[in-house]
């Protein structure tokens, strides 16, 4: 079970920190990512992160604005999020699947948070 929480309204250029605490008992076999969809479009990898946390992978369009980690011991997956812009306004989804290996597809995500909405204002 993933809990995701953090999100809500920002002004452009502000920061958040996005939280998913994890219930697996064994967390670090896990790699975690972070998703998000905004109204009318698809479901978009914004990050991902091994078992380990020692490897990561961003999309692109972040232009390195997001950072994320985890807390293996708490079993908890985190997205800072800074300068954000209007067009980051979106449902973001915290996503393990169950190999320690990250992937950048939805479909390769086996368990799924409940999401936390980002609504940033220009």
């Amino acid at each position: 079970q993933l809990q995701a929480s953090g999100g809500g309204l920002v002004q452009a250029g502000g920061s958040l920190r996005l939280s998913c605490a994890a219930s697996a008992r064994l967390f670090s076999n896990y790699a975690m990512g972070w998703f998000r969809q905004a109204p009318g479009k698809e479901r978009e990898i914004v990050a991902s992160i091994t078992g380990s946390g020692r490897v990561t992978y961003y999309s692109d369009s972040l232009k390195g604005r997001f950072t994320i980690s985890r807390d293996n011991a708490k079993k908890t997956v985190y997205l800072q999020m800074n300068n954000l812009e209007p067009e980051d306004t979106a449902v973001y989804y915290c996503a393990a699947r169950t190999t320690y290996l990250m992937a950048t597809m939805s479909t390769e995500y086996d368990y799924w948070g409940q999401g936390t909405l980002v609504t940033v204002s220009s």
